[in-house]
């Protein structure tokens, strides 16, 4: 089979084009230059995808002895990636851009690019598993899977893929720990296997995400008040806040009754800022949109497992899919309360571990009464 292996220049991915390889397919490795002015070195352990990285996936590739492409896929990061992450914060949403990457970039354009140049598959370095099962039709079904490393899971932003996508993905360090990825990573002589992990945001690599926007969408000063509409103080942008946010608020004086309040809602159209109690968090009842299925889309109600942070916790619920005008909305309605669920984020559907499905939160809400 022939394989293009996206490296990004880190440890993962130089041990999954390293196993592929082994596993007797024709490997290529490709690094994506997704900036359109790369910083030669990386500014923190929260960057990637500088002029080092680059080089780093080379020498990784010389060791290997494959063949070795950067592809130039900068303006399409800029458009599906970046700009979609600063409309969704302008518009009052919370999104996931890693999951919008996997999506636009890694599983759309670099898996439809090598499939055009008569690829067979993409393997990238994340932490999950395809499992294959019998489809009944003498075929088989890929399915989707939590890594066994849960420390490193990564099926949550990977729960955008498709059937189609994800019968054309490989994830090679899915049934490995971490450690032992880095010690593989050493024997090989990998100059990366002590390479720090990227982290969070990568066109953002001080973690300054409210500064970042405010460069983008400049300053927009509102009020920040409570459910009441008092005025309890003033922000420089609604887009720097988020549902659950508790810091960096600087409220002119604190609650009469003394408890911590919380960013409830973000109210783009005013400008303002909803700020409330921790009561005011709780929701049973999440709907999304922009479903995306990694396998037949269920019918009906089902029970799942429904995750919306990356490396959140998991919650039982039952799933409702095909709901909406357009077919596309799913209903989740969770067995207990959860807190700082805001619009933007994305629910991820699982059955044990096989992720179902995934789609981009539109609206939460308590429909039950408080206990």
């Amino acid at each position: 089979m022939r394989v293009v292996a996206a490296m990004s220049g880190g440890v993962d991915s130089a041990v999954a084009a390293a196993r592929m390889l082994d596993a007797g397919h024709e490997v290529v490795g490709v690094h994506l230059a997704l900036s359109r002015s790369a910083a030669t070195l990386r500014e923190s352990a929260r960057g990637c995808c500088t002029i080092e990285d680059a080089g780093d996936a080379r020498r990784v590739a010389d060791v290997l002895g494959i063949p070795f492409y950067v592809w130039d896929l900068a303006d399409r990061f800029e458009r599906d990636v970046i700009a979609d992450f600063t409309a969704e914060y302008a518009a009052g949403r919370t999104p996931n851009p890693c999951l919008r990457c996997n999506e636009k970039i890694k599983f759309a354009a670099l898996l439809d690019k090598a499939l055009a140049l008569g690829f067979d598959a993409v393997t990238t370095g994340h932490y999950a598993q395809v499992v294959e099962r019998p489809d009944g039709l003498g075929g088989v079904q890929r399915e989707l899977h939590r890594a066994v490393d849960p420390a490193k899971d990564q099926s949550y932003v990977l729960g955008v893929l498709d059937a189609e996508q994800l019968a054309h993905a490989f994830f090679p360090l899915g049934d490995t720990v971490k450690t032992q990825v880095r010690e593989e990573a050493a024997e090989r002589g990998f100059y990366v296997a002590r390479k720090p992990d990227s982290h969070d945001i990568c066109f953002i690599p001080d973690g300054d995400t409210r500064g970042w926007l405010g460069r983008r969408l400049g300053e927009a000063p509102g009020d920040i008040v409570d459910t009441s509409g008092e005025v309890l103080g003033r922000h420089a942008g609604a887009f720097a806040y988020t549902v659950g946010q508790r810091r960096g608020l600087a409220l002119s004086r604190p609650a009469a009754d003394g408890q911590p309040r919380y960013v409830v809602e973000v109210r783009p159209d005013s400008n303002q800022v909803v700020v409330g109690t921790a009561d005011l968090l709780g929701v049973d009842l999440v709907t999304g949109t922009h479903a995306r299925w990694c396998g037949p889309a269920p019918e009906g109600e089902v029970r799942v497992g429904a995750q919306v942070r990356a490396h959140g916790e998991e919650f039982p619920a039952t799933a409702t899919a095909g709901t909406g005008p357009d077919g596309d909305e799913v209903v989740v309605r969770l067995d207990s309360r959860i807190r700082g669920v805001a619009p933007g984020q994305s629910v991820v559907l699982y059955d044990g571990t096989r992720v179902v499905g995934s789609a981009t939160i539109t609206a939460s809400r308590l429909q039950r009464s408080p206990a």
